[in-house]
């Protein structure tokens, strides 16, 4: 516990690239392999499910500290972070700094944590006040980031990977491979992690995922077009449906395993050839035509797929890429090479799994107007990747980017705002911003993201100066501050005032050149919508 402590806060305390992949090398070098294979399974993004709601937590550490229930809430307000209010209340007592070697980590979440799931109320609290007179300020906090489910550290599996990598002499591929899909933490599975030379036995395991950059530049400096194969950049999940051993898997980007919710690709994939492992994109698809992504979330929200919502939001798997043929990796091939191999497997026109088209263009002019008519086919803009690549691991700059449209934007008003989280508790940093309906602000997206530390700072400032109301940790303020907002998408929605959701809502900029009348109205919007 101590070791993955003070690595949690090494990481916290740097920015720098190096210096995360030197503190994470450290760490696995000395840490006894049950330790690391939990401290990997965190740090990959993993975790056991809340063992323990935040209610009772509180209504503990309130108890265990002698605060009153006001104060309480006064300080998580400042702190924004439960774990970390709780483990700054508690005072080590003289067990826990007196403690030596503490028990190992393994020992902390397989004898003292799991057990907490099937146990009563009672038994739980005693568990946890107990836990709490044992470690010290450091480890309480870990240990209560554990039991909420909150572990979350500032640090990309492809740097865990890399230190990995560093410690064992494995190449990094290897590792990030053997890291995909479903396993396990023990010290038998992470001795294995580096063997140099195996048999990996898990049929259903996906590859790494091969991500692209953002095309900020003229894409005319990627040089010549021959060099470059075009593709609509879909909206959708990106995914990985797998063949093997007359077996089918599909995997989301985010390693959750998803056949069960689309059936009609599970028993599409059976008429694929054994071994065959393709990354593509579901979409929303009936009649020939790609739905909006606000379709899809009408699946992705049920619980029960009934024959209804079956039959209103079919999905299909638009393939661009194959990464396994007959059982054979093929991501060390060219993309000219592996779309080929693709085309010749799908030749056969399955609705349900398609190959992504190719758009095409003679001059980067001309593909620069087929990009401008992305939302006509709803897609999110071009794929720009070059035909001699290899298939990659994680986000490597030079061979795919993502040329996007351009977001649409609108002007609109600071009508509500509430304090961050982490180490921007204490400022005013999650704002709602709302468009003219007639003389009324209706709420219509939030954000919390675009502002630079400086400009932070100064809505924060406004808001303690105008605030008109607070509700809760949600303050109403005076409406005189304009923001220009970018959004990639809109759709109906009964659920919002406006009867607009936005998708992926950020600041680009301070208005400070217009008064709030001059923001824009809902009927704007709307508009966009219907154009969209």
């Amino acid at each position: 516990m101590r070791a993955l402590a003070e690595l949690y806060a090494a990481l916290d305390e740097t920015t720098r690239t190096s210096e995360k992949v030197a503190a994470l090398a450290r760490y696995f070098a000395a840490a006894p392999p049950a330790d690391a294979a939990w401290a990997l399974y965190f740090l990959s993004g993993r975790k056991p499910r809340q063992v323990i709601g935040s209610r009772r937590l509180s209504e503990w550490a309130i108890d265990a500290a002698g605060v009153p229930a006001w104060l309480f809430g006064e300080c998580y307000d400042a702190v924004g972070d439960l774990a970390e209010t709780v483990a700054l209340l508690l005072a080590d007592t003289p067990s826990a700094v007196a403690a030596g070697e503490p028990a190992s980590l393994s020992f902390w979440i397989e004898e003292r944590l799991l057990p907490l799931r099937e146990a009563d109320e009672a038994t739980q609290r005693a568990a946890v006040l107990q836990a709490w007179s044992e470690l010290d300020q450091p480890r309480r906090f870990l240990w209560n980031k554990l039991i909420t489910g909150g572990f979350r550290v500032g640090v990309s599996q492809r740097l865990v990977v890399r230190a990995l990598a560093q410690v064992s002499g494995v190449e990094d591929t290897v590792i990030a491979h053997r890291l995909m899909g479903d396993w396990a933490p023990s010290a038998d599975w992470y001795r294995g992690l580096f063997v140099s030379q195996r048999a990996d036995a898990d049929v259903s395991r996906p590859y790494p995922f091969f991500l692209a950059h953002s095309l900020e530049d003229d894409p005319a400096s990627l040089g010549t077009l021959e060099e470059w194969q075009a593709e609509w950049k879909w909206d959708g999940i990106r995914a990985q449906l797998i063949r093997r051993a007359g077996q089918s898997f599909l995997w989301s980007r985010g390693e959750e395993l998803i056949t069960e919710r689309f059936p009609e690709l599970a028993e599409a994939a059976a008429r694929l050839p054994d071994g065959t492992v393709l990354d593509g994109e579901v979409l929303p698809f009936r009649d020939g035509v790609v739905l909006p992504f606000g379709q899809l979330q009408r699946r992705i929200g049920r619980k029960q797929l009934t024959r209804k919502i079956l039959a209103e939001v079919p999905v299909a798997l638009f393939a661009y890429d194959l990464l396994e043929v007959e059982g054979r990796d093929l991501r060390g091939a060219p993309l000219r090479e592996r779309r080929a191999r693709l085309e010749q497997i799908l030749d056969s026109g399955d609705d349900a799994i398609r190959i992504s088209p190719l758009v095409s263009g003679s001059t980067w002019d001309e593909l620069a107007a087929a990009r401008e008519r992305s939302r006509e086919v709803n897609a999110e803009g071009l794929m720009l990747k070059r035909r001699a690549s290899p298939y990659r691991v994680g986000r490597v700059r030079g061979d795919w980017w993502k040329w996007k449209v351009a977001p649409y934007t609108v002007d609109a008003v600071l009508i509500y705002a509430r304090r961050g989280s982490g180490k921007r508790a204490s400022l005013y940093t999650d704002y709602t911003f709302g468009v003219w309906a007639g003389d009324t602000l209706v709420p219509f997206a939030r954000a919390y993201s675009g502002l630079t530390d400086a400009e932070i700072r100064e809505v924060d400032a406004f808001v303690r100066r105008n605030t008109v109301e607070q509700f809760g940790p949600v303050r109403t303020v005076r409406p005189e501050l304009v923001f220009e907002l970018a959004f990639e998408g809109l759709q109906p929605s009964t659920r919002h005032k406006a009867g607009i959701a936005v998708r992926f809502p950020r600041i680009l900029r301070w208005r400070r050149d217009k008064p709030p009348r001059e923001a824009d109205t809902l009927e704007i919007v709307r508009a966009m919508l219907r154009e969209g």
